[in-house]
């Protein structure tokens, strides 16, 4: 008589699973249990699951999981349901994996037997409370999203050594990494270093535990001590030590490749039973998978960096500076970005400094990128201005795009700042070419910007305009060159991002420009330089980079009494300068004694800008110089066009709407005049610091 014969007769029926097909093979006996034609029938896996409670299938599934990775046979009370929902039946049912070649699906065959008398309720897998199953999947739910949130192999671990389970906490873990024919522990927790010791590095051909199953790729029980010195005994030697009742060992397995092992031991006895394997079984699957993705970010990101490094060049002494500069890269993968720094040496002896910004986040951007740094260098080199310079590079982008006309969106600009430095006088002369202009760190902190007139970014035409802007830095400031990522990283305005790094000027008084620019990337890179908080928080990430300049040998001091220097331009056409112009007024006069004065003088400054604005064609040139020593200084402002209409001062009516210019100029400044010159006039206003003490 054949087996299925013998197993029809027991009212037993048959039934086998094709995973790379998910159809079910039916005999009869099975097909009549399950509410099918009593029929041999080859179904689809979904009529089988229809014909089951849906709380049960769940837990089959999670059953078979844990029969696949173990390799066990597996078995569970099923609740079979008619088309209303209705339960007509109680099944059990036992299964096991058939054997299969690496990297194909397994089949599953099994059988099916009516259990009379059985109570209702969830079939599948030994019985448990509701309140467990809820509590395993909170636990799996929450464990899954910090392990799928860890981007390294140090997150991953620290993930692994918080995790505690619904009734059967480990107070011992350890992560186990394969490395050729060893087994090497890469991370544990609840274990002093000189326990660990002999499991630092396990032959994978040896008689421990994490070996086997690492080796078998088959999770390894333990549920007691006397278990382990029976089945382990070159181990227990380093463990019976250690106050710990019971352990598992399960195989870290991704993308069907062992990577590892994974150790969890209890204080107590645990049983293993099949709920608890099932959990274990889960997370050791989701660690596989973390640790995987990690090393693969990992191994991106050190790429990227590596490619990205070495573009950058090692910055040159320059006589009469210091200077800093550094590079950080931000983003995942291989996203390499196009920001770049460059400084190097010219033929009349300045010193050129360059900073500059591809546009996109990719292998282009970085190529041209190198492209750029380069061709600026020989621009340079050949002994042109630093609008020429620009103009050239300009134009040699201009012409890559063109060869790529066929593909209009991958054509790309750039922004760049050009900056040459003259060690004799300290003149500092920019071009910019739509990058963001210099900033200035004053002794306390305080970042103000120097705006600077600039042009089209570097691509968008082949013969562009840069007019070139003048600077000149005291011995205790610090000029700053950077792209945006160093002001917007971490959800930052320009404002906000502005004040973020003032911060870490003012943190960083008397120190050398190294530690000065180490504290930047702190500031910008750290757990507490987002603008807001919260995961949904906009958190944009971007490649900084930045250069720092300084005179040489200068140091900050508190009260320096040097004398400051502002300049400024205010088109007709960018009349928004002007409150450029009041911000770093402000800035210039960060340690005034009278706050009053500080509001006084802002107020005039905007009124001889507007002055200029409306009553003239031409552009307002603003110069401030503040001298003197601290409590005694003078502040002089003066404000040049190129129109020779004096100011002169006027009676207004109750009603006018203009004319009391010069009447506010008298009531707010200590002293105010017009200088007639031979291109236009200059009107000028000075106050003198009022000590306060």
């Amino acid at each position: 008589m054949r087996t299925e014969e013998v197993l029809s007769g027991l009212g037993t029926g048959v039934w086998r699973w094709a995973a790379h097909t998910d159809r079910v093979v039916l005999d009869p006996q099975a097909a009549r249990l399950l509410g099918l034609p009593p029929a041999c029938v080859t179904v689809h896996a979904s009529a089988v699951r229809g014909r089951l409670h849906g709380v049960d299938f769940i837990e089959l599934n999670g059953i078979l999981d844990l029969a696949l990775a173990e390799g066990t046979l597996a078995e569970g009370r099923l609740r079979v349901v008619d088309t209303e929902g209705d339960v007509v039946r109680v099944v059990r049912c036992r299964m096991r994996a058939l054997e299969s070649a690496p990297g194909e699906q397994t089949d599953i065959v099994g059988t099916i037997q009516e259990v009379i008398d059985a109570p209702a309720g969830p079939a599948a897998g030994p019985p448990g409370t509701s309140d467990w199953r809820l509590s395993r999947e909170a636990f799996l739910l929450s464990a899954g999203r910090a392990l799928a949130e860890a981007r390294s192999t140090d997150q991953v671990l620290r993930v692994a050594a918080s995790l505690s389970m619904p009734g059967f906490s480990p107070d011992g873990m350890g992560v186990f990494a394969v490395e050729g024919d060893d087994l090497v522990l890469i991370g544990q927790h609840g274990y002093r270093p000189e326990e660990t010791g002999p499991f630092r590095t396990i032959p994978m051909d040896s008689s421990f535990p994490s070996a086997e199953a690492a080796r078998t790729s088959r999770a390894v029980y333990i549920a007691g001590r006397e278990e382990y010195e029976r089945r382990f005994p070159e181990a227990w030697r380093y463990v019976q030590a250690v106050p710990r009742g019971s352990w598992a060992f399960l195989p870290l397995i991704a993308e069907g490749r062992t990577v590892g092992a994974w150790m969890a031991a209890f204080e107590d006895v645990v049983p293993f039973t099949p709920d608890e394997r099932s959990v274990l079984t889960t997370v050791a699957r989701m660690l596989a998978q973390a640790l995987s993705d990690a090393h693969v970010h990992e191994s991106e990101r050190e790429l990227a960096d590596g490619l990205q490094r070495s573009m950058m060049p090692a910055v040159a002494r320059i006589p009469g500076f210091d200077v800093a500069a550094r590079y950080v890269p931000s983003g995942g993968g291989l996203q390499i970005g196009g920001d770049w720094y460059d400084v190097f040496g010219l033929p009349s002896g300045q010193t050129a400094l360059v900073i500059g910004d591809v546009q996109g986040h990719d292998v282009r951007a970085a190529g041209l990128m190198s492209q750029l740094r380069i061709a600026i260098r020989a621009y340079a080199s050949e002994g042109h201005r630093p609008d020429a310079v620009l103009a050239r590079a300009s134009a040699f982008l201009t012409r890559l795009n063109e060869r790529r006309a066929g593909d209009p969106a991958d054509a790309r600009f750039a922004t760049c700042l050009y900056l040459q430095a003259d060690p004799v006088t300290g003149t500092l002369t920019v071009a910019r070419a739509g990058h963001l202009d210099p900033a200035v760190a004053l002794p306390d902190g305080t970042l103000i910007i120097h705006p600077s007139d600039g042009g089209l970014p570097l691509g968008v035409e082949d013969d562009p305009v840069y007019p070139l802007s003048e600077h000149k830095i005291d011995p205790d400031e610090t000029m700053l060159l950077c792209t945006d990522g160093l002001v917007e990283t971490g959800g930052h305005d320009l404002y906000s991002g502005q004040a973020r790094l003032g911060a870490a000027f003012g943190a960083t008084l008397g120190a050398d420009l190294e530690t000065v620019a180490e504290a930047i990337v702190d500031t910008v890179t750290g757990p507490g330089s987002y603008a807001t908080r919260g995961p949904h928080s906009g958190r944009s990430q971007d490649d900084i980079a930045f250069v720092l300049l300084r005179t040489a040998g200068a140091t900050r001091l508190a009260h320096p009494e040097s004398e400051r220097h502002m300049y400024l331009a205010v088109p007709q056409s960018e009349q928004q300068r002007i409150s450029d112009a009041r911000h770093q007024l402000r800035g210039l006069l960060y340690d005034w004694a009278t706050a009053d004065q500080i509001d006084a003088a802002e107020l005039a400054l905007s009124e001889m800008i507007a002055n200029v604005m409306v009553h003239t064609d031409s552009t307002a040139n603003v110069l401030a110089d503040l001298t003197g020593p601290p409590g005694r200084r003078v502040l002089r402002m003066t404000i040049a066009d190129a129109d020779g209409n004096l100011p002169h001062r006027r009676h207004p009516g109750e009603m006018g709407s203009s004319g009391r210019g010069v009447l506010l100029l008298q009531a707010l400044c200590d002293n105010w005049g017009v200088e007639p010159r031979g291109d236009g006039k200059a009107i000028w206003a000075e106050f003198r610091e009022e000590d306060q003490e």
